[in-house]
């Protein structure tokens, strides 16, 4: 026997798009919500402290812990694939770095939805709309720039980060030696350029949209959270019109199996992995996929799960010389003790550190129209995430390709939806990728060849100097690269004219009513920078839209 609820709206996540959305949609005080996540409470302090994300990924607690299928542009190998399972998903959990990318990356999405909505000036103002930038707390000497293009009041800080280290301030004045430009903004439409980050904290510890959004609202009579509840699949109304109508959700919650009942709407923000998981196992997706799991089908949407895209990080390694880092510092107990009473004495210090410091977007080669390649350089370095640190001082610089061509997926393993999805990006698939793969490991060893770091005579640990020609570089990306944890694509919008679009441009699922999807899996190219940012003004869009469609 299943217990059965009533809501207006359902949203399938309590991460970063869900979180912003369930105080949107419950600012009227009548639409009745039910807020859904498959994780606990946000009280594992790990989560809080900035450093503790090496605590919270592939932790059981905080992390769904999925894991990768072999890919031959790996070698073969297999990834950790971390998601958020906990309150604020993914920005509990992740490196707090705010960037919303480049107007070229939203002028795109506007020309392949047709719709001007998503275009750069119009997505401005939702960015703006929740931001509380350190850059406005001093009103009157924040200059014009500032105010064009960043709020202030909003619900989400952004900070500048509270320490800075020698050795990374070297690695910048070498960028700008090797032709970088110094930036003090990241954020206002083109990137190019090196600085520290800004990061998404409040007095150190990390801000994280549970307690931007949810804090302080809970206590609404129109809201209902459930956590440590996972959805199922979603059920459909086939009678009452020509499409089907998502009419709720069947949810495993205590041990029991409940049914929520949703009026007007349920919203999916389940993130890249788990929405398109979702979909499927409700009857959503490629239908050949369906019918071999014997999964009846309400919609085929070849497209759910397809357009898989990430950011392949390759991870640099440089020993150097009478350098300060991370590496030294930690290297015995006195040393952790110190950094741990820097911490709690005055919120600074290491352990106040996100996982990258140092910024960088330049482009891996002169012929390249834009900025094409991201910088995270850090002041440590270790054989794998998850492993000690070495026991010499070392740096890391780790670059991306901004705008990979690969295309990997996401597919259910089955019917059973406690089964972990078969998740296959294909990295290094393209041979575009594997060039520019290729030409960011040259472009890193140009920067540290620069005279500004020669003082710590530099020695290329990983991949190592020995490798030179094109198809060696290739090679080793596949050996050296792993996630930057940012997986888009997976059920993009597109034109009514698209086969492969998933959701139309306002986000609504294709060939049903009553359901959307508002997470990064609706993005239908990745942005050109890290992902979290992006995914709260696609929910402060989204926001705006239901409530117009339902006032």
């Amino acid at each position: 026997m299943t217990q059965r609820h009533r809501f207006d709206t359902i949203i399938v996540g309590a991460g970063t798009a869900g979180c912003l959305l369930a105080k949107r949609l419950t600012e009227d005080g009548e639409r009745r919500v039910l807020l859904i996540e498959a994780g606990g409470r946000d009280t594992y302090p790990w989560i809080h402290i900035p450093v503790g994300y090496l605590y919270c990924i592939d932790n059981p607690r905080t992390d769904w812990r999925f894991r990768t299928e072999p890919s031959p542009g790996l070698n073969g190998r297999r990834l950790v694939y971390p998601r958020g399972k906990t309150l604020g998903g993914c920005s509990s959990i992740n490196g707090m770095i705010y960037m919303r990318g480049q107007a070229r990356d939203y002028d795109h999405w506007a020309e392949v939805t047709g719709d001007d909505a998503w275009r750069w000036a119009n997505c401005l103002p939702d960015f703006m709309r929740h931001e509380d930038h350190h850059r406005l707390d001093d009103e009157a000497g924040a200059d014009a720039a500032h105010r064009d293009f960043h709020g202030h009041g909003g619900e989400w800080r952004v900070e500048r980060q509270r320490l800075h280290w020698a050795v990374l301030d070297d690695f910048a004045l070498a960028a700008e030696q090797a032709g970088i430009p110094r930036i003090d903004d990241f954020n206002r439409g083109d990137n190019e350029g090196v600085d520290y980050f800004e990061v998404n904290q409040r007095g150190g510890w990390r801000w994280n949209t549970a307690k931007a959004f949810l804090r302080g609202i809970e206590g609404r009579d129109n809201l209902t959270l459930w956590h440590s509840s996972q959805v199922q699949r979603l059920g459909f109304d086939e009678e009452e019109s020509e499409r089907p109508r998502c009419a709720g959700v069947r949810v495993r919650r205590g041990g029991e199996i409940v049914d929520a009942e949703a009026a007007r709407e349920v919203v999916l923000c389940a993130g890249a992995i788990g929405s398109p998981q979702l979909l499927q196992l409700s009857g959503i997706g490629p239908a050949e996929l369906l019918a071999r799991h014997d999964i009846p089908l309400i919609a085929d949407l070849p497209g759910v799960g397809e357009n898989l895209q990430d950011h392949l990080q390759l991870r640099s390694i440089y020993r150097v010389d009478g350098a300060d880092t991370l590496n030294t510092r930690a290297g015995s107990w006195l040393g952790k003790a110190r950094i741990g009473l820097e911490y709690l004495l005055r919120r600074s210090g290491p352990m106040s550190m996100a996982p990258s410091q140092l910024g960088a977007f330049t482009r891996s080669d002169p012929d390249q129209p834009y900025a094409n390649l991201e910088y995270h350089v850090q002041p440590l370095s270790l054989e794998a995430f998850g492993q000690p640190l070495h026991d010499f001082p070392a740096i890391t610089a780790s670059v991306c390709n901004l705008n990979p061509t690969s295309r990997g997926q996401v597919r259910i393993a089955g019917r059973d939806p406690s089964l972990a999805p078969l998740i296959s990006p294909n990295y290094l698939a393209s041979e575009q990728d594997r060039r520019v793969a290729a030409d960011s490991l040259r472009v890193t060893r140009r920067i540290v060849a620069q005279s500004a770091f020669a003082k710590y005579r530099p020695e290329e640990i990983k991949p190592g100097e020995r490798y030179q020609s094109d198809e060696e570089l290739a090679r080793l990306a596949g050996d050296i690269g792993t996630t930057i944890f940012h997986p888009v694509g997976t059920a993009a919008m597109g034109r009514v004219d698209d086969p492969s679009a998933v959701v139309d441009s306002h986000l609504r699922v294709r060939g049903v009513s009553g359901l959307r999807v508002v997470d990064a899996s609706v993005m239908p190219t990745i942005t050109s920078g890290n992902t979290n940012a992006p995914t709260l003004m696609i929910a402060e869009k989204a926001a705006g839209w239901i409530l117009d469609e339902t006032s």
